[in-house]
């Protein structure tokens, strides 16, 4: 199967290629977003899981062996299981016996046993687990990787299967997905080709594969959710879930309109990269031969797209909470400087009020925005300046000790409402985390906005 997914790894260690290699060989994969009890069994000494649940629809594709029900001699409530070999390349480890058993009385889950630990011992919140499928001789054999949620080869994951921001669990043919992604860009590609021979490539460019700016994009999405589900704006108090509503709009919407542009532009950045801008007979191996000495140019063009995706979603996240912001008639200062040149995404209701708190009255508050944390929140708490800062992500990956610390210097989070109640990530078991709703209803609505008038 051919593919050029290699081509968007930042190289930095050998995850990614197992995942190319994975994604490569496999006719079939499964991924699953994996809960908090699917990785506590392999981190704390009181969990007793001691491996990963699949859910019934998984079971009973046809991606594993069919169970079968177990002789049992007290006569129990049935017993179905079946045993397989899987690899496990990242620890160098093959469980000849792995089980998949389902407890009839337990209801209708299935858990995945025999499975070693340090795959999953040091794994983020909503990880993932990946499991090729590979037949030899009638038999199944399935490859495994942990893709951590904090690293660039779960953006790799995502992006190469266009996993949505709600995804949970699916079964993949990836040579599906690898060529439906190629096909739309080789369409696009011969329009570009049919442009460069009649010597227009350079104003066909111009007119289709101009990337719109971070706020332009933003737009787009937020038009395309309003006209979705029948809104006039973006307003908080009149949408039950706010949080969710900014998720689907800069994780879903924007990245697919996104996607689509930056297709476009590679399309075309490959064409003249390869052909040039002036029409010329080129023979196949001439395209060859340029194709060489061009391969820098190439991998730089397919380095920096998958670069420029990661350094648009902060903007993206900011836009739609300004919108939000504006839409509810909220007041607030964007970026203004304060001393030792802090320069804060969001200042409610004004800088002025945050420096100087009216006697008697709620306080201002800074509200940051970051798609990502990993240890941004660090460079964030020096922005407090002894006011309340509220933190905006929708960041799954946070672990339990990093919320913790925030609690301990005053950091309240604010995420998607569907993240604050996940069984995947760590919010729902800590006080410090709120939903966009509470953050507007609550914070902003029944303790601070009638004493900012």
């Amino acid at each position: 199967m051919t593919t050029q997914i290699d081509m968007f790894d930042d190289g930095d260690d050998g995850g990614a290629m197992l995942l190319v290699d994975l994604l490569r060989s496999a006719s079939f994969v499964l991924v699953k977003k994996l809960s908090n009890n699917d990785r506590d069994w392999a981190q704390l000494p009181n969990k007793h899981q001691a491996g990963v649940y699949i859910a019934p629809a998984q079971r009973e594709s046809g991606f594993f062996p069919p169970l079968s029900g177990k002789v049992r001699a007290d006569g129990g409530a049935a017993i179905r299981e079946c045993f397989f070999r899987t690899e496990w390349p990242q620890v160098d480890i093959v469980r000849e016996k792995t089980r998949l058993v389902h407890y009839t009385s337990k209801g209708a889950e299935t858990h995945m046993t025999g499975i070693p630990k340090p795959a999953f011992a040091t794994l983020s919140p909503a990880s993932f687990l990946v499991m090729g499928r590979h037949v030899t001789d009638g038999v199944p054999v399935y490859r495994c990787l942990t893709i951590d949620s904090a690293s660039a080869d779960a953006l790799l994951l995502t992006d190469t299967l266009s996993l949505p921001a709600d995804f949970v669990a699916g079964i993949f043919e990836p040579a599906a997905a690898l060529a439906a992604e190629r096909d739309a860009i080789l369409d696009f590609a011969g329009r570009a080709i049919e442009a460069w021979l009649a010597g227009g490539i350079a104003a066909f460019a111009d007119d289709n594969a101009v990337l719109p700016s971070t706020a332009v994009l933003a737009r787009m999405a937020r038009e395309k959710y309003l006209a979705d589900h029948g809104l006039a704006t973006l307003d908080p108090w009149a949408i039950e879930r706010p949080g969710d509503a900014v998720r689907e709009i800069s994780r879903t919407i924007e990245w697919e309109l996104f996607r689509e542009f930056q297709r476009r532009e590679r399309a075309i950045m490959l064409v003249r990269t390869i052909l040039g801008d002036i029409p010329s007979y080129v023979t196949a191996a001439g395209i060859i031969r340029s194709l060489i000495d061009n391969i820098g140019e190439v991998d730089r063009l397919m380095l920096s797209a998958s670069q420029q995706r990661k350094s648009r979603a902060g903007y993206s996240f900011e836009h739609q909470i300004e919108a939000m912001l504006a839409a509810g008639a909220v007041p607030f200062e964007k970026q203004v400087v304060m001393d030792a040149k802090k320069r804060p995404d969001f200042i409610l209701p004004s800088l002025a009020r945050f420096i100087t708190p009216v006697p008697g009255a709620a306080n201002g508050l800074i509200l940051s925005a970051k798609t990502t944390l990993r240890e941004r929140w660090k460079q964030v708490q020096r922005e407090m300046t002894g006011g309340d800062l509220f933190l905006a992500t929708v960041d799954e990956s946070i672990a339990a000790n990093a919320i913790e610390d925030m609690a301990s210097l005053g950091i309240v989070l604010v995420v998607p409402e569907t993240l604050r109640e996940s069984r995947s990530t760590e919010y729902v078991r800590h006080s410090n985390v709120i939903g966009f709703a509470g953050f507007f209803h609550d914070e902003l609505r029944e303790r601070r906005m009638a004493e900012w008038v």
